[in-house]
Parts: structure tokens; C-alpha cells; sequence
């Protein structure tokens, strides 16, 4: 059984600039959702996918669609994290230190966060458990985040694959059953 991560295709819009306020950057967010992509050829190494889940998201639904012929399920449950300002300002501060709030919240379980890691986690495995239940080969479009996540769940359940610290877009990572 393998199972393979797609992370979408490059998005078209760039990060917002050096400094912004909190508000700029939930807009940044939700332009980012929303914005095209820059569609590539998928090399998936010589493998047909039984089955396709994507996130719901349109970047990757776009992707999904790119890179398998057939039924798509699309899962809420696949979406990326979202994360919300730490500091809500009207004062432009460093985006990198907006970020780096926002993620050491996050870790932290900090109130500000709408979903805490373990609910990430939960669905990251409600999905696994739904893709490995057949023992068919699996191609699971998603987010950077997510897949990371995702990556660490795989081997705890007796996979192997490739180490990424941030997967690259429309790159194909497969994971073998040991």
C-alpha cells in the first residue's frame, strides 16, 4: 500500500509586505485562499492512485483535479490550519514577528488560536484512518502544514517515505507500507 502527498500548486499571490497590522494580514489570508495558482505538470514516479482526497480548499481542488482522473473526495478535514493574529494593532509590526507569534501560540494552545494541534491532529487522523481502511494506494492533496503533520502520522502507523521540512508545490511524496 502506498500513499502519496501532494502539496497544491504555487499560489499566485506573494506574502504581504515587511510590515503589516493584524488586519492586513487576515486579509492577506483570505486573499491567499482565494487566489489562482500556477498550474505545472505532476510527476507522481510511475504510480496509479486507486483513490483521491483533497482538501476543499480551491488551490488544492484545482491540483486535485490536475492530477487525478477520476472521483475526487474533497474533505474539509484537509484544509491548512488557519492562524489569527496574536497582537490585533493598528500598528504595522514585522510580518516575521507576526508569524513568529502566531506559530508559538499555536504550539501553545494560546486562546487566540481557533483550533488547537490536537484538533489538527484528530483530523489529520480521522482521514488516514479513512484513506488506509481499503489498503489501496492513495493520493492525498493538501497544504504544507498539514502535511507535515500528516508526514509524522504516517510513520507512526508503519510507513516509510522522504523527509521534508516544507514540501514543495505539485512535488509528489510517497509513502510505502513496511
Amino acid at each position: 500500500m502506498k500513499i502519496g502527498l501532494l502539496r497544491h500548486f504555487k499560489v499566485s499571490l506573494g506574502y504581504p509586505g515587511r510590515f503589516v497590522t493584524s488586519k492586513e494580514l487576515l486579509t492577506w489570508q483570505q486573499d491567499y485562499n482565494e487566489s489562482s495558482v500556477e498550474e505545472v505538470e505532476i510527476d507522481h514516479q510511475g504510480h496509479q492512485w486507486s483513490k483521491c482526497y483533497s482538501s476543499d480548499l480551491e488551490r488544492a481542488k484545482r491540483t486535485a483535479s490536475r492530477a487525478y482522473n477520476g472521483n475526487i473526495i474533497f474533505l474539509e478535514d484537509l484544509r491548512e490550519m488557519s492562524l489569527y493574529p496574536v497582537i490585533h494593532t493598528d500598528l504595522r509590526l514585522p510580518l516575521w514577528l507576526h508569524i513568529t507569534l502566531i506559530r508559538l501560540a499555536w504550539f501553545l494552545g494560546h486562546k487566540s488560536q481557533k483550533e488547537s494541534k490536537s484538533e489538527v491532529l484528530a483530523r489529520i487522523n480521522r482521514v488516514l484512518d479513512q484513506a488506509i481502511e481499503h489498503g489501496e494506494d492513495i493520493l492525498i492533496v493538501g497544504h504544507g502544514g498539514i502535511m507535515m503533520f500528516m508526514r509524522k502520522e504516517l510513520i507512526k502507523r508503519g510507513f516509510a517515505g522522504p523527509k521534508f521540512n516544507r514540501p514543495a508545490n505539485a512535488q509528489v511524496y510517497i509513502f510505502n507500507k513496511k
